[in-house]
């Protein structure tokens, strides 16, 4: 079998793909296993349809009946959602899930490759993974961090999840030469918080530069990919003591229920949810919207050049 094979890429992104208009990949896993049912649902139909309010076509991905799939269909966006024996799929498990013909949904590595498969060069989420607290012991360091460095796809996220050690995670793009680049700030965004307290060497202005930066790197034959922060708009940010002080006592609670690997941060996000009474919720929503809102105006500065 070919590539093209496990390919499964809906006609109207395949179209966009060939004729050069704007397409912005998101991802799944923030549907199975980062919300809960029926929300996320709601928060599938508005991003792409944020998506197309800025002139760009969504591509949401997925693994299903033993296809790499661009575009999901509504039956295919409610099983996301609904999460019945779907599994967290990154590189790692690509291939098990397809040869077995199990269902999952794609993490920020994933959705990555699959875009990159199909085309596609700008991805937005909500924050990338990174280098986990404590990772310089127990070398828990997310995939999403070695796909970057290898795969030509730019991601606009509200920077790295909180629950990360964002210093290492920063240092650890540096030695992978993964281009870091702030939208109109000069810190790297903490998720739920706008600031981070960590200076970033480029502030990129506009979607036009950003777009002409990609261009560049990958003109010049360079192997990876860009990570776009997008700091959270600040009507939505959370204090950055208050979440950290919040997300210790939900890294404790995990410490002693002995939860870890890629169970960690589906759990973590939960447990930070009920602890804030569904304000960090609220907060993640919204700046997953900024980011495809972001994405998609990249989008459309990449093909104008």
């Amino acid at each position: 079998m070919k590539l093209e094979d496990y390919l499964d890429i809906q006609p109207e992104i395949a179209e966009a793909i060939k004729e050069g208009k704007p397409v912005v990949a998101l991802e799944s896993t923030i549907l199975s296993h980062g919300m809960p049912f029926p929300e996320n649902v709601e928060f599938a139909h508005k991003v792409e349809k944020i998506v197309r309010g800025e002139g760009a076509i969504p591509a949401t991905t997925a693994i299903i009946d033993g296809k790499l799939k661009v575009g999901l269909s509504s039956d295919e966006l409610d099983l996301m959602c609904r999460a019945e024996n779907v599994g967290k799929v990154s590189r790692r498990d690509v291939a098990v899930y397809l040869a077995t013909g199990m269902n999952g949904a794609t993490t920020v590595a994933t959705t990555m490759l699959i875009a990159a498969m199909a085309g596609i060069r700008i991805f937005a989420t909500g924050g990338i993974g990174g280098v986990h607290r404590g990772g310089e012991d127990s070398m828990d360091i997310s995939a999403d961090l070695q796909e970057l460095a290898n795969t030509p796809v730019a991601v606009v996220c509200a920077g790295a999840k909180m629950i990360l050690d964002l210093g290492r995670t920063l240092e650890y793009l540096e030695t992978q030469g993964v281009p870091v680049l702030g939208y109109q700030t000069d810190e790297f965004p903490a998720f739920y918080c706008s600031k981070s307290g960590y200076k970033l060497d480029y502030n990129a202005e506009s979607p036009e530069i950003i777009a002409k930066i990609m261009k560049t790197k990958w003109d010049l034959g360079l192997k990876g990919g860009l990570v776009i922060g997008n700091p959270i708009p600040e009507e939505f940010a959370l204090d950055f003591d208050w979440m950290n002080g919040v997300i210790d006592a939900a890294l404790k609670k995990a410490d002693d229920l002995g939860i870890r690997g890629k169970y960690i941060t589906p759990f973590l996000l939960a447990e930070i949810k009920d602890m804030t009474e569904g304000v960090s919720f609220a907060s993640n929503l919204e700046l997953a919207y900024n980011n495809a809102r972001l994405a998609s105006r990249i989008a459309k500065a990449y093909v104008a050049l």
